[in-house]
């Protein structure tokens, strides 16, 4: 790794920022005052933005991202300050501004859009109240801010805007209440728009939605984005240039293209290979991940900051801070501050590429006995006096060792499912639950010990399910001391060898929650699930608030457990990636029905239900050439309350039949080849005929434009118009 160093980069001429730039930062630093101590939470920091581009900031939680919006905003904590460097926003240095001339900008000059718009919004206040108010602030009068609030929402595509004017935000669902925030941030025609993680929290047709209005706005107005995300392939769909910030500095910079393509900072290519994407499977590929953890803000004060946690670090590398090199790349100048840029592609792995198979019956088409078997399981629930079926009819099973994946929007019927497998929920009369073939009491409470250890949860934040006065021995403790064979010595044991087997330090145990990381508190979430040695094990979300470096980490335990225990899991996300990667057969979900389920591959490679073509258009991926055609659902998810006669998708499918689709139930059809009179393991509930589903779908993937379809088209009719 010798040799003469690269060219670095020249000093940011902040002479070349001008009138094309909506916004450019010049040597940034920003330090909160922390026990006593400045400490620096951003050195250095220089970017720029040009009119009309979109940039992207990535990086773990912690790394700076959102001190460097709220620095543009001047909008810093009490004990934030900026020490050094300037941010000029269209012209105008942020640091100067008066409190007229700063109120001025911020209403005029740039919108910010938060990443839960439920806390942007004001649960007291009108949407028209809300939106009206962005206008009048811009100096507009209340008659015409009515009328620009109307037109406004209408251009963040809100079909009905006179309603939604007259509702309260949590009338709303959360695209919707997105649309309003961006509606309110885009009223004053700002020259930069800060996106900070929007789509954080929403499904991903949902996602899709925005992202396409936000660059259909962007489009029409010219407005300049800074988009904030720890989502890389949001980024690669959304930016045309990306910045990569690590503990507060800058470390790779350049097109976004050009970046994910070749990335020349080690910490660029960890991020990249964390990812669980197309064509990874647990059961041949173990997900790259990145040891260690981010440095305390001002800790490190020579050398590299990432060198603690680089496989490339040397001695020079914990000697010399790097500058900043410059390389010439396919679209332009790749910044990248690591000695060895031009070998950081090369980083060696954090651990073996290739697994063996773990189940070889599930390889050979034979499937493990069962452990969980749900035979017509619905719940009705009674809001006002109305029935609202949540979950109808639903028939699934889970073998020994297997992961099911449950997808579909919000509101599909998923978590409902989960808890009724579970007894925290009563089914309704008629519903079947066995356990290795023994009838399950609907229950929890009317479950046996034995039962209830057999069966847990890991929800989607553990911050809500650990209790923040107990230690973290404590908190696995308990659960260990309700199994009535372990006393004493015994617990000290098996507590240590649950720590052990989810990867979590020994040091950690006398801490409490508060202490620890989001990656550490859902260790001690899943280390207290498997206290009981379960069979089944249902995911809640377990990684979608995680970065993607301790995600990737999480999934590996996750599947090293699964290996190691055969216990089972039921596995919800509204990442499709995540779910592709860790399932073993996929279930797809909508208004509480089933519409397909089959193998991952067979529902990820098609044929697959018009719906679940919708899903998995909307997921945006990091090589842009993985990204087919979008098919666009028309309105919203109907309500369970008064469901759609016939197939309960027809209301937005986009492939609809006609009449058929709008009176008759569709049957499940069989879209793969099963075992002499047995049904195949790919079922598809639909009317369109499988091989017409698959010749539709193969033409919508060789076909570069939208796929399109109206309620009235036949099947053939939308072959011919995707060809």
């Amino acid at each position: 790794m010798n040799g003469p160093p690269p060219a670095s980069f020249p000093a940011f001429d902040v002479s070349k920022s001008d009138r094309t730039d909506a916004l450019t930062v010049v040597g940034l630093t920003v330090t909160y005052r922390m026990r006593g101590r400045d400490r620096e939470v951003l050195q250095d920091v220089s970017f720029r933005v040009r009119r009309g581009e979109a940039y992207g900031l990535v990086g773990e939680s912690g790394c700076g991202k959102s001190t460097v919006a709220m620095a543009a905003l001047r909008y810093l904590p009490r004990n934030g300050k900026v020490k050094a460097g300037k941010i000029i926003i269209a012209g105008q240095d942020v640091q100067k501004l008066d409190a007229d001339a700063l109120r001025s900008m911020r209403a005029n000059a740039i919108s910010m859009v938060y990443q839960d718009p439920g806390r942007a919004l004001n649960p007291s206040l009108t949407i028209a109240r809300q939106v009206t108010e962005a206008f009048e602030a811009a100096g507009v009068s209340r008659n015409e801010a009515v009328q620009r609030t109307v037109e406004i929402l209408k251009r963040v595509r809100i079909a009905s805007p006179e309603r939604v004017m007259d509702s309260y935000p949590h009338q709303l669902s959360g695209g919707m209440q997105q649309r309003v925030v961006i509606a309110m941030a885009l009223a004053s025609n700002p020259a930069l728009l800060i996106l900070d993680e929007p789509t954080t929290g929403l499904d991903a047709t949902v996602e899709a939605e925005v992202l396409d209005l936000v660059a259909q706005l962007r489009e029409e107005l010219g407005t300049a984005v800074l988009f904030i995300s720890h989502n890389l392939a949001v980024i690669g769909r959304m930016c045309e240039r990306v910045g990569v910030l690590y503990a507060g500095k800058l470390v790779e910079e350049g097109a976004t293209q050009d970046v994910f393509a070749r990335p020349r900072h080690p910490y660029t290519v960890g991020l990249l290979r964390c990812l669980p994407t197309a064509g990874r499977s647990k059961d041949t590929e173990r997900l790259d991940t990145i040891a260690g953890n981010l440095p305390l803000p001002g800790s490190v004060t020579q050398g590299c900051i990432y060198a603690d946690r680089c496989r490339l670090a040397d001695d020079r590398c914990r000697r010399e801070a790097p500058p900043p090199y410059r390389v010439s790349a396919a679209h332009g100048d790749q910044m990248s501050r690591c000695h060895y840029h031009e070998r950081a592609i090369e980083l060696p792995r954090a651990s073996a590429e290739g697994l063996p198979l773990h189940d070889v019956a599930l390889r050979d088409g034979e499937r493990p006995a069962l452990v969980l078997r749900a035979e017509k399981l619905s719940k009705t629930f009674h809001v006002s006096g109305a029935p609202l079926r949540a979950v109808d009819n639903v028939s699934i099973d889970l073998a020994s060792g297997e992961t099911l994946g449950l997808v579909g929007e919000s509101g599909s019927g998923k978590t409902t499912l989960a808890k009724l497998m579970l007894g925290l929920l009563t089914p309704d009369a008629g519903s079947v639950l066995e356990l290795d073939g023994t009838p399950l009491a609907a229950r929890v409470t009317r479950r046996n010990d034995e039962q209830v250890k057999s069966l847990q949860i890991v929800f989607q934040n553990p911050d809500s399910a650990l209790n923040r006065a107990h230690s973290v021995k404590r908190l696995i403790g308990r659960a260990l001391s309700r199994l009535a064979a372990l006393r004493g010595a015994a617990i000290d044991e098996r507590l240590a060898a649950l720590t052990a087997a989810v990867r979590l330090p020994e040091r950690y145990l006398g801490s409490r929650t508060r202490q620890l990381s989001g990656g550490l508190k859902q260790r001690v979430a899943i280390a207290r699930a498997f206290a009981g040695e379960p069979r089944v094990v249902v995911c809640d979300e377990p990684t979608s608030a995680l970065d993607v470096s301790v995600q990737a980490a999480i999934l590996n335990l996750l599947a090293d457990l699964q290996r190691e225990r055969g216990v089972s899991y039921v596995f919800i996300s509204h990442d499709l990636h995540v779910v592709r990667y860790l399932s073993d057969r996929i279930a797809v979900l909508y208004l509480g029905r089933l519409l397909e389920i089959g193998p991952a591959a067979a529902v990820f490679g098609g044929p697959h239900h018009p719906y679940t073509e919708a899903l998995l258009s909307s997921v945006p991926t990091l090589d842009a050439r993985g990204n087919t055609a979008r098919v666009r659902l028309s309105g919203d998810l109907p309500s369970a309350a008064s469901p759609p006669s016939g197939c309960v998708f027809h209301t937005r499918c986009p492939r609809k039949l006609g009449a058929i689709c709008e009176q008759q139930d569709p049957p499940f059809l069989e879209a793969g080849s099963g075992d002499a009179g047995q049904p195949s393991a790919h079922r598809i509930r639909c009317h369109i005929p499988v091989d017409d589903l698959r010749v539709l779908q193969s033409a919508a993937r060789d076909n570069t434009g939208k796929v399109s379809g109206s309620g009235s088209e036949n099947a053939p009719e939308n072959t011919a118009r995707n060809e």
